[in-house]
């Protein structure tokens, strides 16, 4: 197929994994459809044969593209990182570090995400990663009785989330230390399932809410 051929410009939602990471990207910088094509010198019809078509097979010319508009790699776009930790590229020459207001910080972290929970267990201190979200104030999260995440309960815990980007040398950081407590009251963790953005990565049954609030909330951004 050739980046002239026709497609149906308004079908369904993006599917496949460049699909995904194409859209995904291209919102997360508030950009249309229209507006990325016109910029990567490709017709609207072709982009979104790649967002919507797991088979869809680009050039690599088009990718390149694609990645200078979105602003990210061509590795990024096909998953070629997907096993590498963030953060490996080259580090800026002269970064700058921007102390964040508790605002700001209640800004990045709300409503929902993947964050990681730091607590201390029998077997020493350990860092998870948890799904959680963000309900009047305090972060919350949903996991299984005997689960890492559970043992946070009745303890002083650590909560950090951030956001990297490679390409840039540039991200932001956000810290909380909080006290975790079981969600008791049935009203309260009904309240909770139903405000869920998602259910748990981590799959199968996991109805034990836990909720921290916090003490402490700090946070930086580096820039370039």
């Amino acid at each position: 197929m050739t980046e002239e051929t026709p497609v149906n410009a308004t079908e369904g939602p993006p599917s496949g994994d460049l699909g995904r990471r194409l859209a995904a990207r291209r919102v997360q910088l508030g950009l249309t459809r229209e507006e990325t094509a016109a910029r990567a010198g490709m017709a609207p019809t072709y982009l979104a044969h790649l967002e919507q078509h797991p088979g869809a097979a680009p050039s690599r010319g088009a990718l390149l593209s694609l990645a200078a508009v979105l602003q990210t790699r061509v590795s990024a776009l096909t998953g070629g990182d997907a096993e590498m930790p963030p953060g490996p590229g080259q580090a800026a020459r002269a970064p700058g570090f921007t102390e964040l207001s508790r605002t700001e910080c209640a800004d990045l972290i709300s409503t929902h995400g993947v964050g990681r929970l730091g607590l201390c267990t029998d077997q020493g201190p350990v860092i998870v990663p948890v799904n959680y979200s963000v309900v009047d104030g305090g972060v919350v999260f949903r996991t299984a009785q005997g689960a890492t995440p559970s043992l946070a309960s009745g303890s002083r815990v650590a909560f950090e989330v951030d956001r990297i980007d490679d390409v840039f040398s540039q991200g932001w950081s956000v810290l909380l230390r909080g006290h975790a407590r079981l969600v008791t009251d049935p009203g309260e963790a009904q309240r909770l399932a139903h405000q869920a953005y998602s259910t748990p990565w981590a799959g199968g049954r996991r109805d034990m809410w836990v909720r921290i609030e916090p003490y402490a909330v700090t946070g930086r951004r580096i820039t370039v």
